[in-house]
């Protein structure tokens, strides 16, 4: 595919990313779409098949593109703590890029249990996410700042308490929350990943 095209795709996904956000899954059609996109319906369809094909891309396009995002924040990092606070920091953008995500991603959510395209998608995010939680873990443990957990389950609980407090800073509709989700996110990790929890109560 040429550049062009590439860029009216990605024009395309981003119309869609905001057509969902503001007005959910099913109440979207491909003509929001291209309304969103600044273009006419024959172009969508030129580039994608139908909707669900829209929602499909959508759905890689921008799980693909948080996971780049949080992997280049932990990158830049050289100590386990330093890219734990820079992973969980990337992933509490900022309120409106959150609330934008979240309310798309909570819709998909909404339709993966009938689309196993959808679940796909997500299972490879979650992968991705896992890979990063694995990397950070491992790292602490050689550093021996981190305890000796076990690394899959802590990569998995890292991804939970992420996403789980940025669910419920969503359901708060309070951008001055943000901040508090984000820290206490960071702070309880921080105290499971070195065992302070375990430390403080013997």
């Amino acid at each position: 595919m040429n550049n062009k095209a590439e860029k009216r795709r990605e024009q395309i996904l981003r119309a869609a990313f905001q057509a969902v956000s503001e007005k959910g899954f099913h109440s979207v059609t491909l003509q929001d779409i291209a309304d969103y996109a600044d273009v006419s319906k024959g172009v969508t369809s030129y580039y994608f098949q139908n909707k669900e094909d829209v929602f499909r891309h959508l759905l890689e396009w921008v799980t693909e593109k948080i996971y780049k995002n949080e992997h280049a924040a932990i990158s830049k990092e050289h100590t386990a703590p330093d890219k734990l606070r820079a992973y969980v920091h990337a992933a509490f953008a900022n309120p409106s890029d959150n609330r934008k995500f979240y309310r798309v991603y909570l819709e998909f959510l909404a339709q993966a249990n009938h689309n196993e395209q959808f679940r796909d998608t997500n299972d490879r995010f979650y992968e991705n996410c896992w890979s990063i939680g694995r990397e950070i873990i491992q790292l602490g443990q050689k550093e021996g700042t981190f305890a000796n957990v076990d690394i899959d389950k802590a990569s998995y609980t890292i991804r939970a308490l992420i996403d789980g407090s940025l669910i419920q800073w969503l359901m708060q509709n309070n951008d001055q929350l943000h901040t508090f989700y984000r820290d206490n996110c960071l702070e309880t990790l921080s105290n499971y990943l070195t065992n302070k929890n375990n430390q403080n109560s013997n």
